[in-house]
């Protein structure tokens, strides 16, 4: 009977003592505009431990033990916002943030917590405001967000003018970029020189080159999530731009008020047009411009459920009438739906839909023509579980249906012409994934996961097995539906972070990445007719294990951020090509390729200041990226097209005084490295030449200045205008942009080599308004 009593007194005492805990939940939105908000922090004053932050969708929750409490509610260019509460109950808060009464010019370079670098548990992650990538100086003033994270340590340039982007040693097809969850597959246009994404529509961008969140996956080094943002819910917006080459129009408004909203951007080139305008006699037959449109609906279905579609085209051509036309292009287009099912479980669909195409016709006396393309179907489904406030669950899978067609050939003439069309390929591609993200300690955060991956060749045309001298040995002839074969890949993610006190922290990170989809190039600039191909029988995954180390550090009340991040990135089944190789001529490009490993590695230094008149940061990166391929080199490491020694960037905006705002930026990178002939011989008068060592040599070093300045003409509530001054590479450096070799005008048998560069100084203008 004692032991009865005992049992019943310790439950009563269980049962008085315990802390019942409850559910404070919501969305948090823009005051003005009714947008959602991502990335505001939600705080508690009494337990500065506790804390998130809003999804994608605005949605924030937090779980705490009853009693009163004092919420802070932050947003960089928003007012911070405080609310008492009493938790007795699980309840539902609604939060709207009103934006600063700030300059255009006086927005910080920031991420969206001041002091999320310190806390945040996964390091190799940079978040750029939009606002940022409008004030920095570019080429003919044309924003470009693929131009500004280039100017991120660990991030580095493909090259003069070009958008591709090299992430810690990786190429530049071993990049995701994603908009609204979409693949892009050619995020440029005019051969490089601008970015698919119109800055008026950006939102947010996020890079990931540490360990990326277990979602992301089918690329190597990278994955930069791009969110275009939703139109105003409360009002009608009409925003553009008039520059010298190029102008871009927006309209955004509500469609019912507080519930539905939608955006459409439009923006085109006209260089071709001003040169015919004015009587350019060499060109007035050609064609020379790019256009794109961006479009999005979004509708709160209930207090529950959020639907956004999104859709993208862009176009461009190229060529003269009647002798030659290249057009190229991407069509995008993603349906999303947020559902929150209760307090600690919400959910995310997607459908997307993306084709990339490119085509060349030529008209001389067969016609020819070769259109190629690439098509992916995507289903992606995420859930999202949050048991308490030191706990994140997610886990989801992704589907993809590829179609490859590398290039169909057609003839007006086809008896003088004979063309064979490029069999087409097709493909599964399919992931299983779940992480966790724990609060082990107070200054102990884990994020661990697991992506399991599968990409099956489906059949229909035949496959060639090939031995060691790239020969086939065998065909393989299938069928629609048949499974050729399937590669599995096991990826694990895992992130650690110390917070060694209330401003500095350490972070180490090891993730496992694979990729099926491999871009072919016949050099290092980028090109619209460049090769998607997807593994075969013969052309197996590549694969990279990545491990870092970073100590982060945020000095005098986090204005300034420093970090210094080690990594090494051990990589597989590495592609290079043969000496001569063609990677467009030929439909079995397996013969022209070689495969072996490669490794990078390296050490990134950032410091940035991030509030205050004057604001910006210098990177640097000390790295080497090196491949080792039997039949190239020897057989012996050798510098890969990527490798940097040096990188430094540094960028620096003042603001002036409300009405002028200035910028600068100055970048400075190895030159990239290359291979000269180290010999030549004659054939009936002219020169061919041999090579030795692969990318033994060194292009001379690039470095550029960037001026900028923007002048705000006129601000209210409802009208702004301004105008955009930019210098490109002010003091008119030659960087190389294609080498060459040719023979000596007084003696042939002596070669030289000669540089082709593209830019000297260019100055640009461009008015921006808003009502």
């Amino acid at each position: 009977m004692k032991y009865l009593l005992f049992a019943i007194l310790l439950i009563v005492n269980i049962s008085i003592f315990a802390q019942k805990r409850f559910t404070v939940k919501g969305r948090i939105s823009n005051a003005e505009t009714g947008e959602v908000l991502v990335g505001a922090s939600m705080g508690v004053r009494e337990s500065p431990q506790q804390g998130c932050f809003s999804d994608e969708s605005g949605n924030y929750s937090l779980t705490l033990p009853a009693g009163e409490y004092n919420l802070i509610f932050k947003l960089l260019g928003y007012h911070t916002k405080q609310l008492k509460i009493r938790l007795d109950k699980n309840r539902t808060q609604n939060i709207d943030l009103e934006p600063e009464a700030v300059s255009l010019s006086a927005v910080e370079v920031s991420a969206t917590r001041t002091d999320e670098n310190i806390k945040g548990v996964q390091s190799g992650v940079d978040k750029l405001e939009i606002e940022t990538v409008n004030k920095i100086p570019v080429l003919l003033g044309e924003r470009d967000i693929l131009k500004t994270i280039q100017l991120l340590p660990g991030i580095q340039s493909a090259g003069e003018g070009n958008t591709g982007f090299y992430v810690r040693g990786g190429s530049d097809d071993q990049n995701l970029i994603l908009l609204d969850n979409a693949t892009v597959y050619n995020p440029s246009h005019l051969f490089g020189f601008f970015s698919t994404f119109n800055s008026d529509v950006v939102d947010n961008m996020t890079v990931y080159k540490g360990s990326m969140p277990v979602q992301y996956g089918g690329r190597l080094s990278s994955t930069l999530d791009v969110g275009m943002r939703d139109g105003d819910l409360k009002k009608f917006h009409l925003n553009g731009g008039i520059g010298l080459i190029s102008s871009k129009l927006t309209l955004e408004g509500p469609i019912q008020k507080e519930r539905s909203s939608f955006i459409v951007s439009a923006r085109r080139t006209y260089a071709d047009a001003l040169a015919h305008a004015i009587g350019v006699e060499q060109i007035k037959d050609s064609k020379l411009y790019f256009y794109d449109l961006n479009a999005k609906l979004s509708y709160v279905l209930s207090d529950k459920d959020k639907l956004t579609l999104t859709a993208y085209h862009g176009q461009d051509k190229l060529g003269l009438d009647e002798v030659m036309m290249m057009d190229w292009g991407n069509t995008i287009a993603s349906l999303k739906w947020n559902h929150i099912f209760n307090s600690e479980r919400t959910s995310t669909t997607t459908l997307s839909y993306t084709n990339y195409k490119y085509n060349v016709s030529v008209d001389l006396t067969t016609g020819l023509n070769i259109e190629s393309h690439i098509k992916d179907y995507n289903l992606n489904q995420e859930f999202n579980f949050y048991p308490n406030s030191r706990n994140a669950i997610k886990a989801g899978f992704s589907s993809s249906y590829h179609q490859i067609v590398p290039g169909d050939l057609t003839s007006k003439d086809p008896l003088q012409l004979i063309v064979t069309p490029y069999a087409h390929r097709y493909s599964w591609e399919n992931a299983l994934y779940a992480s966790h993200n724990v609060k082990l300690h107070d200054r102990l955060d884990l994020s661990y996961g697991l992506r399991l991956s599968s990409f099956s060749i489906l059949g229909g045309g035949d496959y060639y097995e090939f031995n060691d001298n790239q020969e086939i040995i065998n065909i393989i002839s299938t069928k629609n539906g048949d499974f050729v074969k399937t590669y599995w890949n096991i990826e694990p993610r895992v992130s650690v972070a110390y917070r060694l006190n209330k401003t500095s922290s350490l972070k180490a990170a090891f993730s496992r990445t694979s990729q099926h989809m491999h871009l072919l190039s016949a050099s290092n600039m980028s090109s619209p007719v460049d090769r998607w191909i997807a593994n075969t029988n013969y052309i197996k995954p590549e694969i990279a294990n990545q491990v870092s180390l970073g100590y982060f550090r945020n000095f005098s009340d986090n204005k300034f951020e420093f970090s210094a991040e080690l990594y090494y990135k051990d990589l597989h089944n590495q592609i290079d090509y043969k000496d001569g190789a063609d990677v467009h001529g030929k439909e079995l490009i397996e013969t022209e390729l070689l495969f072996g490993k490669g490794r990078a590695y390296g050490l990134e230094l950032f410091l940035k200041k991030k509030f205050g008149r004057f604001n910006g940061w210098i990177g640097y990166t000390l790295s080497r990226t090196e491949k080792k391929i039997d039949k190239i080199n020897g057989g012996k490491w050798y510098a890969a097209n990527q490798d940097r020694t040096h990188d430094v960037s540094v960028v620096g905006i003042y603001d002036l005084s409300r009405k002028w705002t200035l910028s600068a930026t100055w970048v400075f990178a190895t030159g990239n490295p290359t291979t000269f002939p180290s010999g030549k011989y004659a054939v009936d008068g002219h020169a061919i030449y041999y090579y030795g060592g692969r990318n033994e040599y060194r292009a001379p070093a690039f470095h550029r200045l960037d001026l900028g300045a923007i002048w705000t003409l006129k601000k209210t509530k409802r009208y702004t205008s301004e105008l955009a001054f930019s210098v490109y590479n002010a003091y008119a450096r030659k960087n190389p942009y294609i080498y060459g070799f040719r023979q000596n005008k007084d003696n042939n048998r002596v070669s030289e080599s000669y540089m082709i560069y593209l830019f000297s100084v260019i100055p640009s203008i461009s008015w921006n308004f808003k009502f």
